[in-house]
């Protein structure tokens, strides 16, 4: 596979597959102002899965579209990063998720604003406006929760240690990433962890939480290689309708 492709579908993979976990609390979250936080998030995630799937599909040359790449690709496909594909368990723990997502999401834009490849260039100065708003939020709640009560200190410390052996994956260099590098397609990854671990160490001492004494990361996401089994499930939800009626259109 080609890894410009597959790199765009790693970008436009983990934007999709967590903008539809967040879509999940829409009319469930615990308070009117978190739903429509919590909606809009999605919303931004899903629109920038559109434009880095429609490049994958452009530069695939194969006459396939975001849509296609979308819905009618089998989980083996997808380069989604394990993180994203962990459920939402409770509130503290899906805004866990989305800041230890967002810390990276947000490095990794910015290096990409400096790509050699305009196209790349201009998708990430687009996205990284959002993103600066989503980590902003999620970051002033994981520090609301963690430096919170007893209880929502605990419940945040208990997300924080179940989600953070899957965080490293997102900094942790393979074939495709050092060929992007190299390319001066993506920044490199080992600075992008740098500054992602920083950043982290900050928001949780703020929030008087413990990062686990451990730099274990599972891995198989991005790489296809190996996904957990909530990817089938989500799959199974998002894509039902074009597999049931293949072609259909409004």
């Amino acid at each position: 596979m080609d890894p410009y492709f597959e790199f765009l579908c790693r970008m436009g993979d983990n934007t999709l597959i967590l903008g539809h976990r967040v879509s999940e609390w829409c009319g469930h979250a615990p308070v009117i102002e978190e739903d429509i936080a919590l909606a809009n998030t999605a919303l931004d995630l899903i629109g920038q899965t559109q434009m880095w799937l429609g490049l994958a599909a452009e530069v695939e040359g194969k006459g396939r579209t975001a849509d296609d790449l979308a819905m009618l690709r089998d989980a083996w496909d997808f380069r989604s990063a394990l993180l994203v594909e962990q459920p939402n368990g409770d509130f503290g723990q899906t805004l866990m998720r989305q800041f230890l997502f967002d810390a990276w999401h947000l490095e990794m834009l910015k290096g990409l604003t400096q790509s050699c490849e305009p196209r790349v260039a201009e998708i990430a100065a687009k996205a990284v406006k959002e993103v600066q708003y989503h980590v902003e939020r999620s970051s002033e709640t994981v520090i609301g929760l963690g430096d919170g009560t007893e209880v929502s200190h605990d419940k945040m410390q208990a997300a924080l240690n179940l989600l953070w052996p899957f965080a490293g994956e997102l900094c942790t260099p393979d074939a495709v990433d050092d060929a992007m590098h190299a390319k001066g397609i993506a920044p490199d990854l080992t600075t992008i962890r740098t500054a992602y671990d920083t950043h982290i160490e900050s928001v949780m001492a703020e929030a008087t939480l413990t990062i686990p004494d451990s730099r274990f990361a599972h891995k198989g996401g991005k790489s296809g290689f190996q996904h957990s089994e909530h990817l089938g499930h989500i799959l199974t939800q998002m894509q039902w309708l074009q597999r049931a009626y293949p072609g259909a259109t409004w």
